[in-house]
């Protein structure tokens, strides 16, 4: 088929939770199982590194990637979602998987599938296309980020050489529980037995559950926070010790954005993990992996400038927590007034969200273009009984090119609350 035609396929004939929202979330992974077998088990054919989390799971994941490259390592990099080209989400050695390949991929399944009459969800067929990719690419490592969850997540079929859970927080309840200990119970299903874990946060309501699961799995656990220091030094670079040595001094983060001061913490940390597996990765290298990792790996939409005067940033950051951090950032940058183009999904407590917003900007309301956007008139609505000010825009081009209009030089237009409303705009 043509590439075209792939995508229309991927897109519109199967599932997608991007889109439809928890009715593509699958509750086993029995069609994972099934497409695995019958691409001849691909997942055993590369080691892998699993990574979770509420947030920074996908800036983790780009920074073990961007290390391992600058190690000499050939990696296989699995994200999601994207945010312009499907193909972001599988990567080699930071170039995304060709055309060709995934037209091929999907003539193979549709060929194979005639007997055996599947019916996967877009996550499923892409989790599996990608491991097909890697063991087809003869990667030395593939960086596996979970899509939603842990233990129900389709990359959950692979025994890592290290698994990673950045942090947890309150999101996806509807699926994955209402508690942040349910939902850490959910995370944890990616601990696998003798396979050592990485914890970004100590959190005293998840890290019990943690805990536990690890004993179960004969695991060896490091809580990243607890374990490393992180240290700004004058000259703006990095220093991470542990208790016995520095770890990393005069590092340099290409990831803007106060919040990935914890990314890179839990990073490092599992680079620790990986030496003393025997893995080959000098501080040199650990530099110039997190030096680069935009380069390295393509990554988009982590508090990315796009333009200035008027500054212009977006961020995907969509979650309560994700909110709290990027308005963190805002509160310290500098500019003389801020508009902010914002948009949600519907399954959010959007109250929960808007609360945290600064009353003092210019808001853009608008809505993505996909079945799962938070409707922008109700978004106004709640808005406005915040105490937010703004009008509403019928699309996501029209806000940002209202904001650029009315935005002076030395203002900032800010995008965000929703992956895709950033997405758009990319």
């Amino acid at each position: 088929m043509e590439y075209s035609e792939a995508i229309k396929y991927l897109f519109e004939q199967l599932p997608m939770y991007q889109r439809v929202g928890p009715a593509a979330y699958k509750n086993n992974l029995d069609n994972t199982l099934a497409l695995d077998e019958m691409f001849n088990h691909p997942h055993l054919k590369f080691k892998s590194i699993h990574v979770a989390g509420t947030n920074g799971k996908g800036s983790v994941s780009h920074l073990l990637a961007a290390v391992l490259q600058s190690a000499g390592y050939k990696v296989g990099l699995y994200t999601s979602p994207h945010l312009k080209d499907y193909r972001e989400r599988i990567k080699v050695n930071g170039e995304m998987i060709s055309k060709d390949a995934v037209c091929d991929f999907l003539d193979i399944f549709i060929e194979k599938n005639r007997s055996i009459s599947l019916e996967p969800s877009f996550f499923e067929l892409s989790v599996l296309m990608a491991f097909d990719y890697f063991a087809k690419m003869k990667v030395d490592f593939a960086v596996v980020e979970v899509g939603l969850g842990g233990r129900l997540d389709s990359t959950n079929i692979i025994t890592p050489q290290l698994s990673v859970i950045t942090n947890i927080s309150l999101d996806h309840i509807q699926l994955l529980g209402n508690t942040l200990e349910k939902i850490a119970a959910e995370k944890a299903g990616i601990i696998k037995k003798d396979v050592p874990v990485v914890i970004g946060e100590y959190q005293p309501e998840s890290a019990p559950v943690f805990i536990q699961k690890a004993a179960e799995q004969n695991a060896k656990i490091v809580f990243a926070d607890n374990d490393y220091m992180f240290v700004q030094l004058a000259n703006g670079k990095i220093t991470i010790s542990n208790a016995c040595s520095i770890v990393a001094t005069q590092l340099e983060l290409d990831l803007k954005g106060h919040y990935q001061q914890k990314n890179i913490v839990t990073a490092v940390a599992a680079v620790e993990v990986l030496r003393k597996k025997g893995l080959a990765i000098s501080n040199d290298e650990l530099l110039a992996g997190a030096k680069n990792v935009v380069g390295l790996t393509g990554l988009l939409g982590r508090w990315q400038k796009l333009g200035e005067l008027p500054t212009i940033i977006c961020d995907t950051g969509h979650n309560e927590a994700g909110i709290k951090w990027v308005v963190g950032q805002l509160e310290k940058e500098e500019y003389n007034q801020l508009h902010i183009v914002f948009g949600a999904v519907n399954d959010k407590d959007i109250d929960k969200v808007l609360k945290l917003l600064p009353k003092n900007a210019m808001y853009y309301f608008t809505q993505a273009a996909i079945d799962r956007a938070l409707d922008v008139n109700k978004l106004y609505q709640h808005a406005v009984e915040l105490g937010l000010k703004g009008n509403t825009y019928r699309s996501v081009a029209e806000a940002f090119s209202t904001a650029k209009v009315n935005a002076k030089p030395n203002d900032m237009v800010f995008i965000g609350g929703s992956t895709f409303v950033v997405a758009e705009v990319l």
